[in-house]
């Protein structure tokens, strides 16, 4: 171990510096410590540093700053300094406090959960100082952050090479040694990747969720069982962290009352915001992210009305059936309910892997999804051993549409759908909500059907406002004149009619 206590004696040794060293901050830190790297530690509160150094300043070299003037000048040029503070005017604060200390082409790294359009905004800042500004998306929590978590860098080129040795070497490593950890491209496009991470991780959840409740309200199979069945699950396509971590909070019983745990914790699901931005970013872009939208709904409504849910229980009673007609453990109903879960993750990947390439033509990215998806293998939350096979799925010219239609996809999912169909079916007769594993559903077959409601709905559009449509059997836009002889005008090369509000007698919206 060294510690440095006098930056000012030994200015400019080390490679780069951390501020915020709250539990994330800290393991960083000491991961970059453990990899070889002289770390500068900055806090708001010195406290937070010296603990740090008191516990675990054998990890590596540190150097114990006081200020964010210490932190610069203890770093070698370019400075990189990695922030891991709460995303929003945090950040905002400590780049408006950097900016004034810094020299063309240092590097300012944010390593939090920011929204990629706060990304974008700070890296055209921070380039008007001649500063170099990289959003990170980093995925592993607590535990990944120390030992290797999945890395997803945006930023410029430049600042990559700079910053990118550093963050693979501390990154988590695949099966096959490669880095968990690549360039994704500029300004804001790594914390977008990031923020889709964690929505197809809230869908993710979320239909776990919804087997276990099936696997408990209909085959009733307590927690301590379920436990099995998912260590049992976790061996066949299922295997992932997320359902390896299932059974161990299944299985751990509360040392208060002797029950299982997951009983004793109120059923109030929270969110910090990137499942929302998530819906939000995709409704802008116009693409169709209904599985997990449904999962942050259902976080939502967990949380946000409980008298509401209280006063349901007691009123809201019609369509409930007593007897599920399920045998305890019945292996068919338990094998179903398997599928329809790996059915309605493929799904979730699928929407947002869809997404990315939305927003790639949107924000100019290449965005490359093989590798985003090699970038989820080790390390992340939603770490899984399918993503070898979406990363096969999206290499070379061929790459499909949708994932669900690359070949190794198209043949599993049509053999999961009449499990999947009936275990919908078996849920709605009795009850259960199964938000996830229904709009999946619905999802897969709106992408199979022939044809939508889409074509009355858009006759209503322009019936209320003159919105104009296409025909099946010609080429142009066209509009049916509603309100006086109802014949058809095209409107192609011309001025469209005024949309009118037909209700309200004004212009619509």
């Amino acid at each position: 171990m060294a510690v440095d206590t006098s930056s000012s004696e030994k200015s400019g040794t080390a490679q780069i510096g951390v501020t915020g060293l709250a539990v994330m901050g800290a393991n960083l830190a000491r991961n970059l410590a453990r990899n070889g790297y002289t770390v500068a530690l900055h806090n708001r509160s010195v406290g937070k540093t010296d603990e740090l150094l008191a516990k675990h300043g054998d990890d590596g070299d540190f150097v114990r700053t006081e200020s964010l003037q210490e932190l610069v000048d203890s770093l070698e040029s370019p400075r990189r300094i990695l922030i891991m503070v709460k995303a929003g005017a945090p950040v905002d604060s400590v780049i408006e406090s950097l900016i004034p200390l810094l020299d063309r082409d240092d590097i300012i790294i944010d390593g939090g959960n920011s929204y990629f359009k706060d990304t974008i905004r700070r890296e055209k800042e921070c380039a008007e100082h001649g500063l170099h500004f990289v959003g990170v998306g980093v995925s592993g929590g607590e535990e990944g952050a120390l030992n290797g978590p999945s890395i997803m860098p945006g930023g410029s080129e430049q600042s990559y090479e700079s910053v990118g040795p550093m963050l693979e070497k501390i990154a988590a490593k695949a099966d096959d040694g490669t880095p968990c950890c690549a360039w994704i491209d500029t300004d804001g496009a790594g914390h977008f990747v990031k923020m889709v991470h964690n929505g197809i991780e809230y869908a993710d959840m979320q239909v776990i969720g919804e087997a276990y409740d099936l696997l408990r309200s209909v085959a009733g199979i307590e927690p301590a069982e379920q436990a099995e069945v998912f260590r049992r699950w976790n061996e066949t396509d299922l295997s992932s962290y997320l359902i390896e971590i299932t059974a161990e909070v299944l299985s751990q019983v509360d040392e208060k009352t002797g029950k299982p745990l997951v009983d004793v914790i109120v059923d109030q699901a929270g969110q910090k915001g990137t499942g929302r931005w998530t819906v939000q970013s995709a409704l802008d872009l116009g693409s169709p992210v209904s599985g997990i939208a449904e999962s942050v709904f259902a976080r939502a409504l967990s949380s946000s009305e409980p008298e509401a849910r209280e006063q349901a229980q007691e009123k809201l009673t019609s369509g409930l059936i007593a007897s599920t007609g399920v045998a305890h453990a019945d292996p068919e109903f338990v094998e179903d309910v398997r599928r329809a879960l790996y059915a309605s993750k493929l799904v979730s990947y699928a929407q947002g892997l869809d997404m990315l390439g939305s927003a790639g033509k949107e924000f100019g990215w290449d965005l490359k999804l093989d590798t985003i998806a090699s970038l989820w293998r080790a390390g992340c939350i939603i770490r899984a051993e399918l993503l070898g096979e979406i990363m096969d799925a999206y290499q070379g010219d061929d790459a499909p549409v949708n994932m669900l239609l690359a070949p190794g996809f198209l043949e599993v999912v049509e053999e999961l759908v009449p499990s999947w169909r009936r275990v919908v079916v078996k849920a709605t007769a009795l009850g259960i909500p199964v938000p996830v594993f229904a709009s999946s559903l619905s999802y897969y077959d709106a992408l199979r059907r022939k044809r939508l409601p889409a074509a009355l709905i858009q006759g209503q559009r322009d019936f209320f406002g003159a919105h104009t449509y296409h025909r099946v059997d010609e080429e142009g836009t066209f509009h049916t004149l509603w309100s006086e002889d109802r014949s058809e005008v095209r409107t192609d090369g011309e001025i469209a009619p005024e949309p009118v509000d037909r209700v309200n007698k004004e212009p619509s919206k």
